[in-house]
């Protein structure tokens, strides 16, 4: 019948590869802040951190589909970088250091 076929693996595997990016860098992010600040202000868990930095950087992603119609556009992906380091900076309250 020449239909498009969509397995529940094929549909787990396209959101997993969607969502790759924003995973990546939320964890590197948490990691690079917690390497880079060194000080006695208390800080959120890591994994509230790189949950609170996964939601974004995954609406940001998302958002950049519903934009351009397509994913992996390099703007959705700057504009991913510039959100989640956005986010990190003010969890770690960088204003104050």
């Amino acid at each position: 019948m020449g239909g498009l076929v969509l397995t529940a693996t094929d549909l787990a595997s396209h959101i997993l590869n969607f969502l790759a990016p924003a995973i990546a860098l939320s964890l590197l992010c948490v990691l690079a802040g917690r390497a880079l600040v060194r000080s006695g202000m208390p800080m959120l868990v890591w994994w509230v951190q790189a949950a609170v930095n996964m939601v974004l950087c995954s609406t940001v992603l998302l958002a950049g589909l519903w934009a351009f119609g397509q994913d992996g556009k390099m703007a959705s992906y700057v504009a991913m970088v510039v959100f989640c380091a956005t986010s990190q900076w003010l969890m770690l309250r960088g204003w104050s250091r």
